[in-house]
């Protein structure tokens, strides 16, 4: 084996290939049963990460997927914005299910904080915008990244020294009352009570909070198998997504380096995560989305519903316009397609292979983003094959018509598929 075949196997990275939402939660948790770490590298309490194991649905927003295999050590990254109220909320799912998290938890001392008014001005924006609104979650994650970029953060680190944590708090919080009032939303905030929250908070996981950027380089230096678990999707991404209906960090590969503080040469293989269909969560472009009645059949079949907000997806068939743009961003080496079983019961599936833009067919996103909003899908449609898929283990347990259709996903991608996810169960995955 080469050193490159062995980078492969013991560093790799998941991301999303579509809007969010694919299911990279149970792939994650999945490969994390031959993983030794598994770090969260963007994002925050934005993404619901679900998994199904023994019956029992866990959604982490925080927490690595890898935090219900008792011998991963899950790390936080740089590049994640941390509520502690979340966070603490996920902790206490772990310890009323007698799962222990001390000692396999690291947090990055870079990671930067959420307060309670980055929460409120998330919302006063998406108020003020009315029709512009982007359809954020309301999480706060828009405003943290806001303060991380104009260098007015507050990050882990300087939860220990409490006298420069309060003074740096104390400064926000009278500009965002500004901000706030300023945006017609005006609101009181206690600076002592919150310091005194987050001060506790930083007590308590002060064992935790590392440089995981060096704790990480030194373990795959010593050959640990690590697994970097990425937030959102790539069509979501802030540089190369449908902005402005982006988020606020970078869901590719890419952003795993400077979200985890290791070099882009330590990633071995990149696995690409999607959906049989498609799906968006909040407002943008979106292609393939089907009519109302057709995309309600859709949604609850896979109970698509935001699992950080609640919110009903938009369904729609696969793109593999997107697709193939998701994969050149990424270098995606591999894909793992979620939720095949969804599509057992359709008796045609549609597969777009190009857009209608102005008159032209073009088999890739038109950059202008009102174009994009405009584009007409070209589909394929394939025959459904009407037979459950979610006892198949083996590539060769599913239906012609199922492999023919993945065969087809493959030949837009450029990569092979890997994976197929035909349930929510652990054992509900097959490998190629």
């Amino acid at each position: 084996m080469t050193h490159r075949e062995e980078a492969a196997l013991s560093v790799r990275a998941v991301v999303g290939l579509q809007w969010g939402d694919e299911g990279k939660g149970k792939i994650i948790d999945f490969l994390s049963a031959e993983a030794d770490y598994v770090v969260r590298s963007q994002g925050g309490p934005n993404a619901g990460h679900t998994v199904v194991v023994d019956g029992e649905t866990a959604v982490f927003h925080l927490l690595p997927c890898g935090i219900l295999r008792p011998r991963v050590t899950c790390v936080i990254g740089n590049g994640v914005v941390v509520d502690p109220e979340t966070l603490a909320k996920e902790l206490a799912y772990l310890d009323g299910r007698g799962i222990r998290w001390e000692g396999r938890l690291q947090l990055s001392h870079a990671a930067h904080l959420i307060f309670p008014y980055h929460r409120l001005l998330d919302l006063a924006w998406e108020r003020r915008r009315g029709a512009r609104s982007i359809g954020t979650t309301g999480k706060g994650i828009g405003p943290a990244y806001a303060d991380k970029v104009t260098r007015i953060g507050i990050r882990l680190v300087d939860l220990r020294d409490p006298a420069h944590f309060r003074a740096k708090l104390a400064a926000n919080v009278q500009e965002k009352l500004a901000l706030l009032a300023w945006l017609g939303d005006p609101a009181e905030l206690d600076v002592e009570e919150i310091a005194e929250s987050y001060l506790a908070f930083g007590r308590r996981m002060a064992s935790a909070i590392v440089d995981s950027a060096r704790a990480l380089n030194r373990a795959i230096a010593d050959g640990r198998r690590v697994l970097f678990e990425g937030a959102q999707g790539t069509l979501l991404d802030l540089d190369h997504g449908t902005y402005p209906y982006v988020t606020s960090s970078s869901p590719l590969a890419g952003g795993v380096g400077t979200g985890c503080g290791i070099g882009p040469t330590r990633i071995g293989a990149v696995i690409g995560v999607a959906k049989a269909y498609a799906t968006r969560v909040g407002n943008g472009p979106f292609p393939t989305e089907l009519p109302a009645d057709d995309a309600k059949r859709m949604r609850d079949l896979g109970e698509e519903f935001g699992a950080t907000t609640g919110r009903p997806r938009r369904c729609g068939w696969f793109d593999g316009v997107a697709l193939r743009q998701a994969v050149m961003l990424n270098g995606a080496s591999s894909l793992a397609i979620t939720k095949l079983d969804v599509l057992d019961g359709f008796a045609e599936i549609g597969l777009c292979t190009a857009y209608r833009v102005e008159g032209r067919t073009v088999d890739f996103p038109p950059p202008e983003p009102w174009l994009f909003q405009q584009a007409e899908p070209v589909y394929e449609m394939h025959a459904g094959w009407r037979t459950s898929t979610r006892e198949a283990r083996r590539w060769e347990d599913l239906p012609a018509a199922a492999r023919s259709y993945l065969e087809r996903i493959e030949a837009l991608a450029g990569v092979p598929v890997g994976m197929v996810s035909v349930g929510s169960g652990r054992d509900q995955v097959l490998t190629r």
